[in-house]
């Protein structure tokens, strides 16, 4: 079976879509002929410029999601804009069937395993039962069926990229907005897009003023617009240090992926942003709250990528009396701290 087009169907947020694109490099080396199309909420697809396995992406805006109308309508072009040969539904919801359902001839209708795809897609693939591997893995448990037709190329690199002008005109910003250069600069995620991930202000704030005593760093407070409120609160109540960089803004994803390459660490909030760092090969210690596995959303977890968490400390049978906030509060400054001091001495000590 000669494959020419390939459509990965991706939906969801930015940490979600970043880890997929272990799909789209795992394609390209196993299929390099082929054209790949990546789905994607419109307001992320902008991360993806510039990505070698993807050749087309195809946006769907807010109101081509929520409009039902306009969503079939965009689906149906999609699906008939050229003849696929492989389709990869990676979270294979009620509404993203459509996508098979209007591409029948299709010989590779590949979905996660519900109890309502049976007919849509041919090949069903049990991807979450295992919660030993990580999200990575998961996804490219969906390329399983492709065996039967090729030596599938299982690549579990995620990248991002920015192009050396994109790179470089952020890094003069930051130069004009008082970044040196010659010293460690992190980015910092002190907020979070849902509030629950947020780890306790007082201890984070702690423990950044222990990273700047100790190490001399530059910390970059990135934030979104809902988020900006608090983390210039933050940097109100650690007396405006000068340390604290909060006049750097990334206005778009674009701008965000350009700073983040332009960054040595990254220390913060488990969410998007790590994996965006960690997609630039950032060095990254995260913050995971409860309920959200480590061992899951932490892929290549180790050397260079590591963070906390409270199952580090506690089993399940210690928490399940707690409430979310209790067993969120049982990661203390000092657990944190511990962990941070050896993750950049380790570096420092490489690289400066």
């Amino acid at each position: 079976m000669k494959v020419k087009n390939i459509l990965v169907i991706r939906f969801r947020r930015v940490g979600d879509s970043v880890l997929s694109t272990v799909i789209c490099t795992s394609l390209r080396q196993t299929f390099p002929d082929a054209k790949i199309d990546y789905v994607l909420n419109g307001n992320i697809a902008s991360l993806y410029d510039h990505h070698p396995d993807i050749d087309q992406i195809i946006p769907f805006s807010d109101e081509e999601n929520h409009h039902l109308r306009h969503y079939l309508g965009k689906v149906w072009r999609t699906v008939h804009a050229k003849k696929y040969d492989i389709i990869i539904d990676t979270r294979s919801t009620v509404k993203t069937l459509f996508f098979s359902l209007f591409s029948m001839r299709t010989p590779f209708r590949i979905g996660t395993h519900k109890t309502y795809n049976g007919i849509l897609h041919n090949y069903r693939v049990k991807n979450h039962t295992d919660s030993s591997i990580d999200m990575v893995q998961h996804n490219l448990l969906l390329l399983k069926p492709l065996e039967k037709i090729a030596t599938v190329k299982y690549n579990s690199d995620f990248r991002l990229y920015v192009s050396n002008d994109e790179k470089k005109h952020f890094h003069d910003y930051m130069e004009r907005q008082g970044i040196d250069f010659s010293r460690p600069i992190v980015l910092a995620t002190v907020s979070a897009r849902l509030e629950y991930k947020i780890w306790d202000k007082e201890k984070m704030k702690a423990v950044l003023r222990q990273m700047i005593d100790k190490f001399d760093v530059q910390l970059i407070f990135n934030y979104s617009q809902s988020e900006e409120a608090f983390v210039k609160m933050m940097h109100e109540e650690m007396g405006f240090d000068k340390h604290v960089f909060t006049n750097i803004e990334a206005k778009s994803l674009r701008e965000l992926c350009a700073l983040t390459a332009n960054c040595h660490f990254f220390f913060g909030n488990e969410g998007g942003p790590r994996h965006i760092a960690q997609a630039f090969n950032v060095p990254t210690y995260a913050i995971f709250p409860p309920g959200i596995l480590k061992s899951i959303w932490q892929p290549a977890s180790g050397k260079d990528y590591q963070g906390i968490s409270p199952d580090d400390f506690y089993s399940e049978e210690e928490q399940k009396e707690l409430d979310y906030q209790q067993r969120f509060n049982l990661i203390t400054e000092d657990m944190v701290w511990n962990g941070v001091n050896q993750f950049l001495t380790d570096r420092l000590n490489k690289q400066y």
